[in-house]
């Protein structure tokens, strides 16, 4: 039985309704979102916006090339007068739809803006300096790591913390004030899903929770110039307890310079809290 416009059109409507509902089912950033939840979020939402949008239309294409085949070489096929109120629903109806679609997801990228530029009132604040080729960092109580500190011989995939990372607290909300020294820098939190760029003569910020230990990268993801490739480092995110163990051993460090461990291609967080108690 072969489909009427109204029919094919109702079927396209309907179909393409489905986009309306995603947000239901797709999931909700929560409650207290912070920039990683967030993005990914509305990136699963895109994604499930772009496959429905795809599988309609494939369902559609693949039913029109089916159903108004030609059944013969001299088949030609007859184009169907609408009405003008046909006309007007085949062009406002899915463009109503489409343009809802489009600012949902408009919306939900205003929201995430949102939550990324609305600092904590409890998040710590940690300077952040970029200049060729290296990242510097300075903890409220005056610590200061660099991550030329490394051993260039260091296992980056190392569980442990090591000299030169920038090491955070689980679960505490982390702001980065950041500026750069010479040129255009950008810190890239790739794996919370985070980038900022870093530049001379103006403060920055971006901020971060870590729900879990876990070891990720920090590059900088915008050219700076000839080593840009090696301008990277380690975020350590570790439990409160060994943060203050590790905090308190660079305190020590900072106050007794003359009797500062070699640096090793790895140092445990325990190791740190020996030399801490040590002094």
């Amino acid at each position: 039985m072969r489909m009427s416009p109204n029919k094919v059109f109702g079927l396209v409507a309907g179909m393409t309704g489905a986009l309306l509902a995603a947000p239901a089912w797709a999931g909700h950033e929560g409650q207290g979102p912070n920039p990683t939840d967030a993005w990914n979020h509305t990136w699963t939402l895109v994604l499930v916006d772009l496959w429905i949008i795809g599988i309609v239309f494939g369902v559609i294409g693949i039913y029109f090339l089916w159903r108004y085949r030609a059944k013969s070489p001299d088949d030609v096929g007859q184009l169907k007068r609408l009405s003008l109120g046909g006309i007007l629903a085949w062009s406002l109806v899915p463009s109503a739809l489409f343009l809802a679609d489009d600012f949902l997801l408009s919306a939900k990228g205003w929201s995430l803006w949102n939550i990324q530029r609305t600092v904590p009132e409890d998040a710590m604040e940690i300077k952040v300096t970029g200049s060729q080729w290296a990242f510097g960092y300075e903890y409220p109580n005056g610590v200061e790591i660099s991550s030329t500190d490394r051993d260039e011989d260091a296992d980056l995939f190392s569980d442990q913390v090591m000299e030169g990372d920038m090491v955070v607290p689980v679960g505490q909300p982390i702001v980065l004030r950041m500026s750069a020294t010479d040129v255009i820098h950008s810190f890239g939190l790739t794996d919370y899903r985070l980038k900022e760029d870093m530049m001379p003569g103006r403060i920055t910020y971006l901020w971060f929770v870590a729900k879990e230990p876990r070891v990720s990268q920090v590059v900088c993801v915008e050219y700076c110039g000839t080593a840009h490739a090696q301008m990277f480092n380690r975020v350590v995110a570790v439990p409160q307890a060994d943060y203050d163990k590790w905090l308190a051993a660079k305190k020590a460090e900072a106050a007794l310079p003359v009797i500062k461990v070699a640096k090793g291609p790895s140092l445990d967080v325990k190791a740190y809290d020996v030399a801490a108690k040590s002094n």
